[in-house]
């Protein structure tokens, strides 16, 4: 599957992908528009949404309700490599969630395909956070 990048003004480059255009920008600091997302910033949304993709399906597949769940990822930045060092991903349930699947859960989110593409010394760093009753 070709994916064609095209130029769209300024530092607006974009991605077409199986019928969809990716769009993205860069800050204005870096002398872009930020219209869109940094292609950077893409890179990570990827990242959590691959996770995402994967925990969505283990609930799904035990009937567990997933209005309730949902992933923040952060990460820890070497100045030194100018590199991340350390994603750092954590899945927020209801309290009800069951125990019993927590371990499960984060291992599942660890297998992200995006993930697994990475160079092998990023760590990944997955954790539950459990909502409190509003």
């Amino acid at each position: 599957m070709p994916i064609e990048i095209t130029f769209d003004g300024n530092k607006k480059v974009n991605a077409l992908i199986d019928g969809f255009t990716v769009k993205t920008d860069q800050t204005l600091k870096s002398g872009g528009d930020n219209s869109a997302p940094t292609p950077f910033n893409l890179f990570l949304a990827s990242l959590g949404t691959c996770a995402g993709i994967y925990v969505k399906s283990f609930c799904d597949q035990r009937g567990i309700d997933t209005s309730e769940v949902h992933i923040q990822m952060d990460y820890d930045y070497d100045p030194i490599r100018k590199m991340i060092a350390k994603l750092i991903m954590r899945i927020h349930v209801p309290l009800d969630f069951p125990e019993q699947y927590e371990a499960a859960v984060i291992k599942t989110a660890s297998l992200c395909a995006v993930k697994r593409h990475l160079n092998d010394k990023i760590e990944n760093e997955i954790t539950i956070i459990r909502t409190h009753e509003k």
